[in-house]
């Protein structure tokens, strides 16, 4: 990469120096500020004034204010600043040697290192190990110009605590907008941003819990409240129990400065070369509930520890392995990675004394899997009274009761909150960090402690490394430290708040313990400022906010002794904001610049060239090409907006049945082939990968073999690709706005984590006057306990196993395949229209959830995204019902999307021309090839349908769907009533509640020679397997009678 050349002093600018040089009148500073305006255009920086100017004999200091901090200098801006000032310099002082500062540093000292020649680079910080923390060894590829062999603490904002004022559990911020910064912050940083540290190579540590399950179980070689099996196997060196504490799950919830880590014992062993010669230990959970579990190992660092420690985590027969350097990271809890777990005993963690250094050390203490409920218990004394400490910060205890304030008995209590919500301070208890770091105040002041521990903690586990070296710790060479938080703010209209970094460079004498300077942390507040700006500016809203950067002593930024800032992304108190906010897409897109500017900044740190990884494929196909052959297709995806983000390679993973993926396949080329075992259903995703790391991961296709077909396999579509904010508006008169969650939540990726329940003030006008009485945006909170599923991209897996066991084989494609890439159809597609579709295909089932046109964020601003039958569906269909075929169809909006969208109305709105022109078209294709017209939306708020007579087999059934927030199925807030629209066309089910039509099936008339059946709601939301195994077989006996 090229970069300009950096240089703080131009010779070009040193004359000869006129004799009675003056400083600046009024009016010369007055020129100078005018002039230098248009260099904070689009960032919220200031007004940029002189402070003082400083003459002394050949040389011309001129010191500016702040407000250029604000702004991202380069080469460019600098030498044009530098230019601007010059020209407007009286004559007596153009001449001289010219330096301006910025609230007192050098200007041209503001141009982070990444865009430095490699020669003009400031010292950099360095913090490395020979041997990372955690390696994952069978992980098929290395992104040596990624984030390989980084360790990273970041962490999301606050999280709940105990309020000793109110004697309560609570929030640190308002509920608003259906959410809370508490929440709302996690909703980047756990399914998108640290994904994508990780897949470029990172470890990343938290100080608050990760996992968002509520489920856990702790296995330990203690027992107690530990009572999965914990086993040894001994070879030539036995396990025996280890000098000093360990950790002991003693008591269902821990006060004060309990600490289990010290409460315990641990088990150690020489390590061995030769594996005939290796023991073993293994942690077998009893798994409660079958889902994915973050999984945590824990050990004893002690002289002699090994650096190779080999675990394997053996999760639903599949088998990954680790290696964990013990020298670090010894007495909390350490993160391996989270996978599916069954309830079989095919799922445990092992630990070998297997060492490519014999003679060292391993140690083995607990595993644990998932992240659990809180067990922090907190409480007042009941002889005292408090203030409110949210609002009084150094508040530190209780004051005694008078006369008047009877004694009152007061007991522990935990929060009742799955662990993730919760602060920092009680999971690192949990963790085993030393209180004097979780609890500066000593236990009087959780809020305090909460948001000053955090950096503290980052010192703690970096003590003993390069960053800390005289700081007793866990010697993980940290190499920076982020804070994710929202900010407050509100404004009418349209208007963004934005976003704000904050940095601290005087702190610590202005320098790391190995002597470079702080002024790293400009660096990297720059370079992650600029690349949210860019990124959103570009993808998202042009009128996206650029507030600016701080250098101030906030903790977060000043506390750790390593490159830091805090982020203030967006305020979750501005609507405009939160219309972005709460959609998925602007989640991945921020997430994905805030990780490129982490990567530019370490790149330039550590000095090699950057590569970004890879956007996640498309076109994804798996259809059959032999009878047990199925062949994958993909297609990669440019980065309009990084060139070095082109994939070379891919990684291929296979599930078989309800087992995990396995660890992949790297392939070479977009296509892949493999055969595959009979009456099973087998999935695929697919990655793509460079040597910047590994995208996020396809949509998961998949395929089945039944032994017994004697018919064409099924095709099963995945339609649903949406990815939404909830449905929401905004009063004429703007008087009133808000998000619609009764109406449509939106749909989350994977699962949505930022919810506290609907939105219940729309009034503008409303202001806040407490975080009970939150004003405009005030939610309810009776969902915020909640984990609520999304949208898996996984429904082929689930409509294929009733399709299997119907009798049928299946193969798969995503939306996407029916469109061409770059020209030309995928080659296993090319049967996928007309006669030869028909030829190729029993059936189709096509999957469109809850997928519906939707806008992002301003309306108007982007087209509108996700319609359930766009032009290619619309003329794949077409030509396959016109060839004879069979069409499966269920979703939400199978109607209302065609009929009477919700950003249809009114008629101003700025997609009413596209609505329009599409109507007729959009409706003669539901009417004249499926045969159903719309009835209502908003159906049914049962969740119950009931099959009725018609040709359909069976009748007076009632079945249940997910229409309230659940932990197994994404919401049906919405079901359609749709009615037959041809003579032979039939009501097969309805909404009991009302009678409504629910489903319409079509058997052919004298004409079209087709047969289809359509569900106004999706097949998968149905709440029990045996329902959906049961109507598959209905529909598809319905559908192939000849």
């Amino acid at each position: 990469m090229n970069k300009p050349l950096l240089c703080s002093l131009f010779a070009a600018f040193v004359m000869a120096v006129p004799a009675g040089a003056q400083n600046l009148n009024p009016q010369e500073k007055n020129n100078i500020i005018r002039a230098l305006g248009p260099f904070t255009q689009g960032i919220r920086a200031g007004r940029i004034a002189i402070d003082t100017t400083i003459v002394n004999g050949d040389s011309l200091k001129i010191f500016l204010n702040d407000a250029l901090q604000n702004v991202p200098i380069r080469q460019d801006n600098a030498v044009a600043i530098t230019s601007t000032i010059r020209s407007l310099l009286p004559a007596d002082l153009a001449g001289k040697m010219l330096q301006i500062l910025v609230d007192g540093h050098d200007l041209f000292s503001l141009i982070p290192n990444f865009y430095r020649a490699k020669g003009q680079r400031r010292p950099a910080f360095h913090n490395t190990a020979t041997t990372p923390l955690v390696t994952r060894s069978d992980r098929p590829y290395t992104p040596q110009n990624g984030l390989d062999g980084r360790h990273i603490a970041m962490w999301h904002s606050h999280g709940k605590y105990f309020e000793f004022g109110l004697n309560r559990w609570e929030w640190q911020r308002a509920r608003l907008f259906e959410s809370v910064e508490d929440k709302f912050t996690q909703s980047f940083v756990l399914p998108y941003l640290i994904p994508m540290l990780e897949n470029a190579g990172a470890y990343v540590m938290t100080p608050r819990e990760r996992d968002t399950s509520p489920y856990e179980v702790v296995v330990d070689n203690d027992g107690q409240m530990a009572l999965s099996p914990y086993t040894e196997h001994n070879g030539v060196h036995a396990w025996q129990q280890g000098e000093g504490a360990g950790f002991a799950y003693t008591r269902s919830h821990y006060e004060n400065f309990e600490n289990p880590f010290t409460e315990g014992t641990y088990r150690r062993a020489t390590t061995v070369r030769k594996a005939a010669q290796a023991s073993t230990a293994t942690w077998t959970p009893k798994i409660p509930h079958e889902r994915s579990y973050a999984v945590y190992v824990s050990y004893k660092t002690v002289e002699g520890s090994t650096t190779d420690a080999h675990y394997t985590v053996c999760h639903k027969g599949v088998q990954t392995h680790f290696t964990v350097n013990q020298t670090m990271g010894g007495g909390t809890w350490i993160y391996l990675g989270t996978f599916n777990f069954g309830t079989g005993e095919d799922n445990y963690v092992t630990l070998s004394n297997l060492s490519r250094d014999a003679g060292k050390i391993v140690t083995a203490d607990a595993v644990r899997f998932g992240g659990g409920m809180g067990n922090i218990a907190r409480s007042v004394s009941g002889d005292s009274t408090y203030v409110y400490t949210k609002g009084n910060t150094r508040s530190l205890g209780g004051r005694p009761r008078n006369d008047y304030q009877p004694a009152i008995t007061t007991y522990p209590m935990i929060s009742g909150y799955p662990r993730f919500l919760e602060g920092a301070r009680y999971y690192m208890q949990w963790a085993g960090i030393p209180d004097s770091i979780y609890s500066p105040t000593h236990g009087r002041n959780d809020y305090t402690d909460d948001y000053r521990n955090r950096g503290l903690w980052v010192n703690y586990i970096a003590g003993g490394s390069r960053a800390c070296p005289d700081v007793k710790g866990l010697n993980i060479p940290i190499a920076l430290s982020f804070a994710f938080h929202s900010d407050a703010g509100t404004v009418k209209g349209d208007s963004i708040i934005g976003n704000l970094g904050i940095y601290q460079t005087s702190m610590y004498g202005g320098r790391f313990a190995d002597g470079t300077s702080r002024d790293a942390n400009r660096d990297l507040c720059d370079l992650v400022q600029s690349s949210i700006t860019h990124d959103l500016r570009l993808q998202v809203e042009p009128k996206w906010t650029r507030r600016g950067m701080w250098d101030q002593r906030y903790f977060e930024a000043w506390t750790p002794r390593v490159p830091a800032m805090l982020l203030e992304l967006m305020s979750h108190e501005n609507f405009a904001d939160m219309r972005y906010g709460l959609d998925p897409r602007f989640r991945f897109i921020t997430s994905r610049a805030i990780y490129k500017g982490i990567l530019r900044f370490l790149s330039s740190e550590y000095g090699y060239d950057y590569v970004v990884q890879p956007l996640p494929v498309d076109h994804f196909s798996a259809v059959f090409n032999k009878k047990n052959e199925v062949e994958l297709s993909w297609a990669p995806v440019a980065d309009s907006l990084e060139t070095t983000a082109m994939p070379d390679r891919y990684i291929v993973y296979k599930r078989i049945g309800n087992g995990d993926f396995d660890n992949g396949t790297v392939v070479k080329k977009n296509c892949f082939s493999c055969t595959i075992p009979s009456d099973v259903v087998v999935s695929f995703k697919v990655t793509a990968l460079n040597r910047g790391g590994e995208s996020f991961p396809s949509e998961v296709l998949s395929v089945g073999l039944n032994s017994q077909a004697t018919t064409r396999p099924v095709l099963v579509i995945n339609g649903f690709d949406r990815l939404s904010a909830p449905d929401d508006f905004v009063s004429s008169d703007d008087a009133e706005a808000g998000f619609l969650a009764d109406n449509d939540n939106g749909v989350a990726y994977q699962e949505l984590i930022s919810y506290v329940g609907k939105m219940k003030e729309f009034r503008r006008a409303i202001p806040w006057t407490n975080d009970d009485a939150a004003g405009f945006g005030d939610s309810y909170g009776d969902c915020e306990k909640m984990v609520i599923a999304g949208n898996t991209f996984d429904y082929p897996a689930l409509h294929g196993s009733s399709i299997l066991k119907a009798g049928y084989s299946f193969c798969s494609i995503s939306r996407s395949a029916l469109t061409t890439f770059e020209g030309k159809a995928p080659q296993a597609l090319k049967p996928l229209t007309g006669e030869a579709g028909q030829g190729a295909f029993a059936a189709v089932d096509l999957i469109l959830g809850k997928e519906k046109q939707s806008k992002f964020g301003r309306p108007g601003l982007h087209p509108l995204a996700f319609k359930t039958f766009d032009e290619p569906m619309q003329q794949f269909l077409t030509a396959y019902c016109k060839a004879g075929g069979a069409v499966f169809v269920s979703g939400s909006y199978v109607g209302t999307d065609l009929w009477q969208n919700p950003l249809n109305y009114p008629s101003t709105n700025p997609y009413a021309g596209y609505f329009k022109q599409n109507a007729k078209i959009d409706q003669d294709f539901a009417r004249n090839i499926l045969k159903y017209q719309w009835r209502e939306d908003r159906a049914s708020n049962t969740g119950r349908v009931v099959y009725v007579a018609s040709p359909l087999p069976g009748n007076n059934t009632i079945v249940r769907y997910y229409n309230v927030p659940n932990e197994d199925s994404y919401v049906v807030e919405s079901p359609d009533a749709i009615d037959p629209a041809d003579p032979s066309a039939y009501t097969i089910m309805r909404y009991p509640e009302n009678n409504m039509s629910a489903g319409v099936c079509f058997g052919g008339n004298a004409t079209d020679r087709w047969r289809t059946c359509v569900l106004g709601f999706p097949f998968e939301s149905l709440r029990s397997e045996k329902i959906r195994d049961n109507m598959m077989k209905r529909v598809l006996t319905y559908l192939m009678e000849k």
